[in-house]
């Protein structure tokens, strides 16, 4: 099927509360005290997921790459992204940690990146000093749940919704090594519109300034062009019914919207006179993206 990628919205998709600003400011100067930074990004956005602000700011720092939701993620794509990133020199980890996939590989990563100094310090009669660990990521990536695995405990306030962690704490989650956790930080500026869609397709942007009919949209038309297999699957949907309209509409946007009724006619979004409630089915396609009903499926991947 032909890219369409280029047919994005016009609605500007910007977030960025004055936290985050102070956030940022924190975030360099609490790197005067940090060993090594661990960025998660959502396995289905890898590139979306990473704040460009915040990587020109870690640059000269340690880092290892956990991909979180990695059960969410198709499992292709991610297996691309590992290798990108390990092509880019840079430790990568996969993570599940609302079930604690890959955490206890965190903990041994930490120590490999820190082994040379943890060895020259050994010499210097320093044994025991303490790594610190900064952690960072966007909102709603997971953080806290990831820290309240690898910690054992419940330190961290966990959400299902972005801005839960509203400020840094440290903490030991091994003899030797303390993470301090800090808020989520957006960006003041999107540079495309796809990166924001990304955003609000995960739920990294808050649902309530968001246009959700627009949003379940764009992502309904992704997924037609990228999933359509699991799609019509979820949905009791006709496959080749779906892919003939492709062919012979002149508009797209028709057969998106005409897939969006049958949606919401087979999850019964109605109102009266049976007409579709299309803000219902929206939430319908949203949620059941955002907890991997449909599937397992990549936003975002590598660029051949």
């Amino acid at each position: 099927m032909e890219d369409k990628k280029e047919k994005l919205p016009s609605t500007r998709i910007q977030w960025y509360p004055g936290h985050m600003a102070k956030t940022k400011r924190e975030i360099i100067e609490d790197l005067k005290l940090i060993d090594v930074v661990i960025e998660i990004l959502d396995a289905r956005i890898p590139i979306s997921s990473q704040n460009p602000d915040i990587k020109n700011i870690i640059a000269r720092k340690k880092k290892i790459v956990l991909l979180n939701k990695c059960d969410l993620a198709d499992e292709v794509e991610t297996k691309k992204w590992m290798e990108y990133f390990e092509k880019q020199g840079l430790p990568v980890v996969l993570v599940n940690s609302n079930d604690g996939k890959g955490i206890n590989q965190v903990i041994s990563k930490i120590e490999d990146v820190m082994k040379e100094e943890i060895e020259e310090n050994e010499k210097k009669g320093r044994v025991g000093k303490i790594i610190r660990v900064l952690i960072l990521g966007i909102p709603n990536v997971g953080k806290s749940s990831f820290i309240n695995r690898v910690s054992k405990k419940t330190t961290a306030k966990v959400g299902n919704r972005p801005g839960v962690t509203t400020q840094k704490q440290w903490i030991r989650v091994a003899k030797n090594i303390e993470l301090l956790d800090t808020p989520g930080v957006l960006w003041p500026k999107f540079e495309s519109e796809e990166v924001g869609l990304n955003l609000a397709f995960t739920g990294s942007i808050k649902d309530d300034i968001l246009d959700k009919e627009e949003i379940a949209f764009y992502l309904l038309k992704y997924l037609i062009e990228n999933y359509l297999d699991l799609l019509c699957a979820k949905y009791d949907l006709n496959n080749e019914e779906i892919q003939e309209n492709l062919k012979n509409y002149e508009d797209e946007n028709q057969v998106i919207l005409e897939t969006m009724e049958q949606i919401g006619k087979r999850r019964g979004a109605l109102v009266s006179g049976g007409r579709v409630d299309n803000k219902k089915v929206s939430n319908i396609i949203l949620q059941d993206f955002r907890e991997a009903k449909i599937g397992r499926i990549t936003l975002e991947k590598v660029a051949n």
